[in-house]
């Protein structure tokens, strides 16, 4: 059995595969693709197994003189990328379940202290919003506006809430986001709704996915309490970088 889902690998491979690969090994692959807009115009993605995949416009190949034919290393890479002037965002993990995982989770039974959230918990979802820093709501992206949102609670208050929105249009993968007042971390609400809502994905025909910073350890290790294997590394060029911009 493949660890991941052929969904979750044939989205990667789309995204770093497409187009005209100029350098390719055991662990390396470079590709140019003329259709990547200006916001993904250089993407790397460290898969968990040890391969590094770069895919990047002709522009910006151009500005960090790669072509075809070159001996070529990721460290090779990341030198041209310092030496022009290219800054990357920051990587994120991605999380997903193997497929052992998810036929585990799909035996499972929601909890009574856990339901879905729709537009009727405005009330209540206005007032975990407002017991969460700007920060903490900043980093998890959780809204009730999303395709799906579930919530836990203690005496009948929303204290964790997890939100899911799918990722793409031509692709059946959900991307999540899950805030827990700090006031009641560490109890399991987190892992208990993260768990729901991703059984929901499933049975809606989604591959759910979880993302985070690499600095997020409490993220990161909800993701492994959960259930989730981490994928790998994905980053994108920053946006405040202007090397190679359209003119």
């Amino acid at each position: 059995m493949p660890l991941f889902s052929q969904t979750i690998t044939d989205f990667w491979e789309s995204q770093f595969l497409n187009g005209d690969i100029i350098y390719n090994d055991k662990t390396f692959t470079v590709t140019i693709n003329h259709d990547l807009s200006e916001d993904s115009r250089v993407m790397v993605l460290e898969i968990a197994d040890g391969r590094v995949m770069v895919v990047l416009s002709p522009e910006m190949a151009e500005k960090l003189d790669l072509s075809k034919g070159q001996e070529l290393s990721e460290l090779d890479f990341r030198q041209k990328l310092n030496e022009r002037g290219v800054t990357l965002h920051g990587a994120d993990y991605l999380f997903y379940f193997s497929e052992a995982e998810k036929n585990v989770l799909l035996q499972e039974n929601q909890e009574g202290t856990l339901r879905q959230l729709s537009e009727q918990d405005d009330a209540i979802f206005s007032a975990f919003e407002s017991s969460a820093s700007k920060q903490d709501l900043d980093d998890a992206y959780v809204e009730l506006d999303h395709w799906a949102v579930f919530g836990s609670f203690e005496r009948n208050r929303l204290v964790c809430a997890a939100s899911m929105y799918p990722w793409g249009e031509d692709v059946q993968i959900a991307d999540l986001g899950v805030l827990t007042l700090s006031a009641f971390r560490g109890k399991g609400h987190a892992r208990k709704v993260v768990r729901s809502i991703c059984k929901y994905a499933y049975e809606q025909g989604y591959e759910p996915q979880y993302r985070c910073q690499l600095d997020n350890e409490a993220s990161t290790l909800l993701a492994k309490a959960a259930g989730l294997t981490l994928f790998g590394k994905w980053d994108v060029i920053s946006p405040d970088c202007t090397v190679g911009e359209a003119e």
